[in-house]
């Protein structure tokens, strides 16, 4: 929960900012100028390409959470079974145990979305965002039928 009131709450911030630039670009515009109105055109790209992003980002996260859902519903999560530091971080050498299974379990079954789902998770759990994130990617693909180059 914690997570998704963050979430909210930076992207309600990232939409004011967009609205504050966008304003000031219209502004600049509106000054009519050559120079102004080639700053504001330029500033105004900003917050298009800053809500794009917003737009995919938060599409990727319902789209994620969705698939949470259904592999919840069908008794398919992954048994958090990683072994904790005193501190409660995630110690390395468990994370690294669980990801070698879940890399095994999605090569046996290349084509189904829940391993690609679980092994998204254990590379989340192994602190590799970038591979996590590609991984979601992947089991979203999947599960919509559809195939990403590999």
């Amino acid at each position: 929960m914690r997570a998704k009131i963050t979430y909210l709450v930076t992207a309600a911030v990232l939409v004011f900012y967009f609205v504050l630039v966008g304003s000031r670009g219209v502004m600049l515009i509106q000054s009519g100028t050559l120079l102004t109105v080639t700053f504001g055109v330029a500033v105004l790209i900003l917050p298009v390409i800053g809500v794009w992003f917003l737009w995919k980002n938060t599409q990727f996260v319902r789209r994620a959470n969705q698939l949470a859902a259904e592999l919840e519903a069908e008794g398919g999560l992954p048994v958090d079974e990683l072994r904790r530091t005193p501190d409660g971080r995630i110690d390395r050498d468990s994370a690294d145990e669980v990801f070698a299974r879940r890399k095994a379990e999605t090569e046996a079954a290349p084509d189904d979305w829940r391993s690609w789902f679980r092994l998204a998770v254990a590379y989340h759990d192994a602190r590799d965002t970038p591979r996590a994130r590609k991984t979601m990617q992947r089991a979203i693909a999947l599960h919509d039928g559809r195939h990403m180059p590999a």
